[in-house]
């Protein structure tokens, strides 16, 4: 998994009802390219997100007005929310570390 893997911007995003279609565990990361605390958590994700590779990761460009931030109560960046079978199972606001990440993870 590449630690630099660019945010999908609203035309590229998945809808909400595609993502809520997801088959499997998904990892949706919602932030921006230049917000200092999404730069900042990106090798904590990669760390993490390395011994699994069960999960496919999105990175959602998030912004006013974006519907899939909207619909997943996006307040900060970066958030992570953890699908199963396109249904939240958990999520995490501005990680610290990695073990945070594979502690919200484990819930899932």
């Amino acid at each position: 998994m590449s630690t630099f893997k660019p945010y999908l911007s609203a035309i590229e995003a998945p809808s909400l009802s595609e993502v809520q279609a997801f088959h499997g565990l998904t990892l949706l990361e919602f932030g921006t390219e230049w917000c200092g605390h999404c730069r900042a958590a990106q090798a904590l994700i990669a760390q993490a997100l390395a011994s699994s590779t069960d999960w496919q990761h999105l990175k959602i460009e998030d912004g006013p007005g974006r519907p899939l931030g909207r619909n997943f109560r996006v307040k900060l960046w970066p958030t992570l929310v953890w699908l199963r079978d396109g249904q939240e199972v958990a999520r995490l606001v501005r990680p610290s570390s990695a073990l945070d990440i594979e502690t919200a993870m484990s819930k899932t």
